[in-house]
């Protein structure tokens, strides 16, 4: 297993083509990709380093627009002119994950930065948990429960999610007579790990910040 999810995060930096896959379901300054400092205060600078850190403010830019503008269109006609993609949105995903999953453009983003890194199991089961639990039918809330433990929970499994031995077995004895409430233990673990280390990186990524610095540079005047 551990082996398994190494191997899937060595594929990190896959592009953000992924968002036109999603479905239904402290404010951090952006990072200054272009920033170079005076040729005087860096001796024996070359000229291809120069180019280098254009190309790198170049590309940085082309993320964060191919990024905002497939948002943008993913959302173009059920948004509100208040619930639009804006910059202010997108500083506060940085001041708790649960601010970044509220957020529609957040979580998408976000699903995507995961899918990504080939790392998308624990969001996903987080979600499709925040769905079981609006079932009210008790023959489809059986169904989805054996569904959710066969794909995320039994040892082995599509996406298996990281949850102790104990956790595992307690939902394997739930599955007789599943209630709401029981993948509730596994989904809290999930979202531990992604609040200590996928969001954490999520707000480091290129990813990320390409789009502030996006935004930040639409919403300046002129």
């Amino acid at each position: 297993m551990e082996g398994h999810k190494k191997l899937r995060r060595k594929h990190r930096g896959e592009t953000c083509d992924a968002l036109v896959q999603h479905e239904q379901h402290q404010e951090q300054a952006p990072l200054d990709f272009c920033t170079v400092e005076p040729r005087s205060t860096m001796p024996g600078l070359s000229q291809s380093h120069l180019n280098m850190d254009r190309d790198d403010c170049r590309r940085n830019e082309t993320i964060g627009k191919n990024l905002m503008c497939r948002l943008k269109s993913m959302f173009s006609a059920s948004s509100t002119l208040e619930s639009r993609l804006s910059l202010e949105d997108t500083q506060q995903w940085s001041q708790s994950l649960e601010r970044l999953l509220g957020s529609k453009y957040g979580l998408a983003t976000f699903r995507t930065f995961l899918k990504s890194e080939f790392s998308d199991e624990n969001i996903e089961f987080w979600l499709t948990c925040e769905d079981y639990k609006k079932i009210t039918s008790s023959h489809k809330m059986s169904y989805k429960a054996r569904k959710i433990f066969d794909q995320f929970v039994k040892a082995e499994s599509p996406k298996e999610i990281n949850i102790d031995y104990q956790t595992r077995e307690e939902i394997k004895r739930n599955m007789r007579s599943p209630t709401v409430k029981c993948f509730d233990e596994a989904q809290k673990i999930v979202f531990g790990l992604m609040e200590r280390d996928s969001y954490p990186r999520f707000l480091r990524s290129e990813m990320y910040n390409a789009l502030l610095e996006s935004l930040s540079a639409d919403d300046s005047p002129g």
